[in-house]
């Protein structure tokens, strides 16, 4: 794909380079935590933390040679603003062909906020199976906690306001890969 150009409604964060950089970085560092790949096993949480589970994946198998065990989850009957929502919840597909059990699963997203997501992930692991540890690696943690939860992982730190919008832009999506802050207006 040719080089984005930065649209004017987005201040670009992180490009291509920059995110293939974090993602080695946080393959090594998992793999350094947990002392390689034994028991070890990758969830994304879908969309973004699915991709980029499968891209440490990949990293994971180039520096250790193993392939590790991937699942993907879907969150969307754990969240807890459900009942709040006006629309139906698009389902979509978990898939953990591996029992959890004395594994440590990393589970994977793509930005880390308030935190609500990764306690409806964790819910949703729990429901699976019980895992010996879980650890939590992200590409972008934007900060403003609602809940105690804190990345194991972090690609990049993102201070931002709580009006600002942070969005990781994929190519398996059919995007150029970015991070980007959509600036209002």
């Amino acid at each position: 794909m040719d080089k984005p150009l930065e649209r004017k409604d987005e201040k670009l964060i992180m490009d291509a380079g920059d995110i293939a950089r974090a993602l080695t970085r946080i393959a090594h560092e998992i793999l350094e935590r947990n002392k390689g790949v034994k028991d070890l096993a990758l969830v994304g949480i879908r969309t973004g933390g699915v991709y980029l589970a499968h891209r440490l994946a990949k990293r994971v198998h180039g520096i250790e040679g193993v392939q590790i065990p991937i699942g993907e989850l879907d969150i969307t009957l754990y969240r807890d603003d459900l009942a709040l929502r006006k629309n139906q919840p698009i389902l979509r597909k978990t898939s953990v062909p591996f029992d959890m059990a004395n594994k440590i699963v990393v589970l994977v997203d793509d930005v880390l906020f308030t935190g609500r997501t990764i306690r409806a992930a964790m819910d949703g692991l729990m429901d699976l199976g019980r895992p010996e540890e879980i650890q939590l690696a992200v590409l972008v943690d934007r900060g403003h906690r609602q809940l105690p939860i804190k990345a194991n992982y972090i690609g990049k730190n993102l201070p931002t306001s709580r009006d600002e919008q942070v969005q990781v832009l994929l190519e398996e999506d059919g995007e150029h890969d970015r991070v980007v802050i959509l600036k209002a207006g």
